[in-house]
């Protein structure tokens, strides 16, 4: 079967691979989309943290049953399924507390363990979600949706409260539409006014700050001087992770959901006169994507323009590097098998 593997840094090859072998307790699915997300980016451009090479890129997954065993869950040949990425060991401190998205030996496909830039791949009949009535988009999607509905589980966002979200990259605006969702009041933050006004339209949020613009003065208006209640940082950006804790409410929250390779240093007398409490977010459990499923499931996200850019399984690698510019105006981009 054929196959693309980031050889090293910058280097994409076609390949043709072993096909899976079935495995009691596993399913062959055959894949369908992949989205790229930033992991697949930094990935290849040597930035990604936890990454060795060669690696088989993609997690964000749709595709068809093609073998699968008797099975609790009624998975049958045929199904359409979004798969859940993160191979956890159900028996390390994180997975006895239910926390399996920060597994101890956590293996997350296409970063620690290869992934679904190929043809077919076997995956746990665990960690498969059913996707009937969805698009193969919308099903693929749901990966990058629960990182964000994860973020906002934990900061324990309630309705009527304020959050700022830094960074309208497809987290960010994942962020955004499931707060929105839960009845927050949103603001948006970015450098790029285009994809402001795409937050808007888009994630309907209630405001947006140009993080250029004297961005604490901009806050401090919005909020009447409150500063929002939570802030969720999803740029990847150490000198916007620093700034961050002067964004919070006194009595916030700042949850860190932009993974960075490197060190975050920040204000602590700003810190301190908040009582802030800072928090990192990582992955999604199966709650998130359950969650997921059921809002796009209501019509809550718009997919159709979330996905920007859709190419063929065969033209990937000449495109990869024109997703990397900005010029390109790439929110999310999408590999597609027939």
């Amino acid at each position: 079967m054929k196959g693309i593997i980031c050889e090293q840094i910058e280097q994409f090859n076609y390949a043709e691979l072993e096909e899976p072998v079935y495995t009691e307790g596993e399913a062959i699915i055959q894949i369908k989309r992949v989205g790229i997300c930033g992991t697949d980016l930094h990935a290849y451009k040597g930035n990604q943290p936890f990454f060795s090479y060669p690696r088989i890129l993609g997690h964000e997954l749709s595709g068809i049953i093609q073998r699968i065993g008797e099975n609790a869950e009624g998975f049958k040949a045929g199904d359409q399924v979004s798969i859940i990425p993160y191979l956890h060991c159900g028996k390390c401190a994180a997975c006895r507390q239910g926390k399996t998205n920060c597994c101890t030996s956590i293996q997350v496909l296409g970063v620690h363990a290869d992934g679904g830039m190929r043809e077919k791949i076997s995956i746990p009949v665990t960690h498969l979600l059913k996707a009937d009535g969805l698009s193969l988009e919308q099903a693929a999607i749901v990966e990058p949706f629960s990182i964000g509905a994860h973020a906002i589980r934990r900061s324990g966002l309630e309705r009527g409260q304020t959050a700022l979200v830094i960074g309208a990259g497809p987290i960010g605006l994942g962020i955004m539409a499931l707060a929105k969702h839960a009845g927050a009041n949103v603001i948006a933050m970015d450098v790029n006014t285009e994809r402001l006004a795409f937050c808007k339209q888009w994630a309907k949020v209630d405001s947006t700050v140009n993080a250029l613009e004297n961005p604490s003065a901009q806050l401090e208006a919005l909020t009447n001087g409150d500063y929002p209640t939570i802030v969720f940082d999803a740029t990847g950006n150490t000198n916007s992770m620093a700034a961050a804790v002067k964004y919070a409410a006194h009595g916030g929250k700042l949850v860190y959901v932009g993974l960075v390779k490197g060190q975050v240093s920040f204000d602590d007398a700003e810190f301190h006169k908040r009582e802030l409490t800072i928090m990192g977010s990582r992955n999604a459990t199966r709650e998130d994507f359950e969650h997921v499923l059921d809002v796009v499931r209501a019509g809550g996200i718009d997919v159709d323009r979330y996905v920007t850019h859709q190419v063929p399984f065969e033209e990937m690698i000449e495109h990869f590097e024109s997703w990397l510019d900005p010029a390109n105006k790439v929110i999310k981009a999408m590999i597609e098998w027939p």
